[in-house]
């Protein structure tokens, strides 16, 4: 099912917002003698110069000898169906895909009246299924799998990685251990503990993009910078349950509740019956009659 990039642009220029910003601090590099601006600067191999962005085209390395050089134009003219639309594969359950498959969103807008009513439609009906959209789309020189959503009436695509892009990572799994009862139930408390509706709060602040910002404050204005707690140094051995009563504690403590942390109630376990072994009776005793034992309160 195509969808024309009408929808979001032209084939060479669509009109898309990424969905996120960078709020990260960017460094330039430097001499460290004299503070000059280091760059990375493209020097032609054969002629030993720098070149303008305007001399430099795309080469594909055949062999150890062979550059074929390949035109813009020339990828331009690709016949590929997802060259100039965006081509709609399936409809499935947000749930069905491994968030590792899922990239960088663009917010889409429509291009003009004409395009409003399919992007319109196509919004209407991904809220009505509560459904995402699996789509193939030309995007910087290649064929790419996209995710088509809705946020806040507005269609997103996410650039999604190919299956066979995703790495194995069999080799990096740990070997199975095992664990007691106990440490399985403290576990899920602190899960329940740190259980929480949205992302909102203190907790997710970029506290260290924060702490960047003052060093450089502190640096521009010639005072001395602060200076962060030493942190304990961890032990070599890591005892399992404590440092799981000790998530519990600090979960409970930043939510303003009490932080004791209490062993879980041992299960009650059956008492077994025990049974007298039975001793001779002497020859000269007499026989009484049998009275039931008292149950003791």
């Amino acid at each position: 099912m195509p969808w024309p990039w009408a929808i979001c642009g032209s084939a060479d220029q669509p009109r898309d917002f990424l969905a996120w910003e960078d709020h990260s601090i960017h460094f330039h590099q430097v001499h460290l003698e004299d503070m000059g601006r280091v760059r990375s600067r493209k020097i032609c191999e054969i002629e030993d110069r720098e070149v303008a962005q305007s001399e430099i085209g795309k080469g594909y390395q055949w062999g150890k000898d062979t550059i074929i050089l390949v035109l813009d134009e020339e990828l331009r003219e690709i016949p590929l169906p997802t060259a100039k639309a965006i081509e709609i594969e399936a409809f499935v359950p947000l749930d069905s895909i491994d968030p590792i498959q899922i990239g960088e969103g663009y917010y889409l807008e429509p291009d003009g009246q004409v395009a409003a009513k399919p992007y319109t439609l196509l919004r209407q009906a991904l809220e009505c299924s509560s459904k995402v959209a699996v789509a193939k789309y030309a995007w910087s020189g290649r064929e790419r799998l996209g995710l088509l959503r809705v946020r806040d009436n507005v269609i997103v695509l996410h650039a999604m990685r190919w299956s066979d892009e995703i790495c194995d990572p069999a080799q990096l799994r740990p070997q199975e251990v095992e664990f007691t009862d106990d440490e399985i139930a403290q576990a899920e408390q602190l899960i329940d503990r740190l259980t929480r509706d949205n992302l909102e709060g203190e907790d997710f602040t970029d506290w260290y993009t924060q702490a960047v910002e003052q060093l450089i404050d502190a640096k521009r204005e010639n005072r001395e910078p602060p200076t962060a707690e030493e942190p304990e140094a961890p032990t070599q051995v890591v005892d399992l349950m404590a440092a799981l009563k000790e998530s519990v504690a600090k979960a409970r403590e930043s939510r303003g509740e009490d932080a004791t942390v209490h062993d879980l109630p041992k299960k009650k376990t059956a008492a077994k019956k025990t049974t007298a072994k039975k001793q001779p009776a002497k020859k000269a005793a007499k026989k009484t009659p049998s009275r039931k034992p008292r149950r003791s309160a």
